[in-house]
C-alpha cells in the first residue's frame, strides 16, 4: 500500500463499548482493526477486520474458539495481548494503525461500560494528536476530537451543540467564532467547564487554541 493512499486513507478502530451506528463507511485503502470484544461489533455489520487485537477478555469462549481458528489459519491477523500490560487494547489498536501508516483514525466502541475505559478511550484522542495524526471518536449521534495550537472549522450545514474542554493545565487564546457563544482569546482551564453547550447557528464556525490541547464534542 503506498503512502499516496496512505495520506487520504483511515483507520478504523472497533471497541468493545456501546455502539449505535449501523454502519462504516470504509474505503478503498482504509484499515480496520478490531480491539478485543469490538470483533463482534465487527460482525455484527458485516466487517471483515484486517486484524484482532487484544487479551481477550471481553469475548466468550464460542468468539474465543473462532478467534483461535483464525490465529490459526491467518496469524497475522490476530495479536493476542497478555492481561497485564501497559496499553490498553484501544491503545495497541491505535499504535498498530501507525505502524502501518495511517494517520487518520475513527474509534468506534469506544463510549460507555466502565467509565475508565472511556476516560481511557477520550486520552487516545490527545495520544494521537500528540503523535501528529487525527483522531476522532464517533457514535450515532456523537463525535469528539482534540486541536493543539491550531483551528478547527466548521460547515453552515452543522448542527446540534459543540463543548470545549482544556486537556491540560491551561488552554490560553481560545477564540470561538460563528457560533451562539463567542469566546476571543480566552483561557480554558482544566477546573472549570466554561466551554458546555455552545450552539451551531448556521453559519460557519470555528474555535481557535493557540497555546494547549482541547477537546470538542459535538452532539446533534
Amino acid at each position: 500500500m503506498g503512502e499516496d493512499i496512505l495520506e487520504n486513507a483511515t483507520c478504523f478502530i472497533i471497541g468493545a463499548g456501546d455502539m449505535t451506528v449501523t454502519g462504516i463507511d470504509r474505503k478503498e485503502g482504509d484499515m480496520c482493526i478490531a480491539a478485543d470484544g469490538g470483533y463482534l461489533y465487527c460482525k455484527i455489520l458485516g466487517i471483515e477486520p484486517d486484524l484482532v487485537i487484544g487479551d481477550m477478555d471481553s469475548l466468550d469462549g464460542d468468539v474465543r474458539g473462532e478467534i483461535d481458528r483464525m490465529r490459526r489459519e491467518v496469524p497475522e491477523k490476530v495479536r493476542v495481548l497478555p492481561a497485564e500490560k501497559d496499553d490498553t487494547d484501544m491503545l495497541a489498536a491505535i499504535k498498530e494503525g501507525f505502524a502501518a501508516g495511517y494517520r487518520k483514525f475513527c474509534l468506534y466502541g469506544a463510549l460507555g461500560g466502565r467509565v475508565e475505559h472511556t476516560i481511557a478511550n477520550i486520552q487516545c484522542l490527545g495520544y494521537i494528536k500528540n503523535h501528529g495524526a487525527k483522531g476522532y471518536l464517533m457514535d450515532g449521534n456523537l463525535m469528539m476530537t482534540v486541536i493543539r495550537d491550531e483551528t478547527a472549522r466548521f460547515q453552515e450545514s452543522m448542527e446540534g451543540y459543540l463543548s470545549l474542554f482544556c486537556l491540560g493545565e491551561r488552554a490560553e487564546g481560545v477564540t470561538i467564532r460563528g457560533m451562539k457563544y463567542l469566546l476571543d482569546g480566552a483561557v480554558l482551564t482544566n477546573d472549570f467547564p466554561i466551554g458546555i453547550s455552545n450552539e451551531f447557528t448556521g453559519e460557519q464556525g470555528s474555535v481557535t487554541v493557540e497555546k494547549g490541547m482541547l477537546l470538542i464534542v459535538i452532539t446533534w
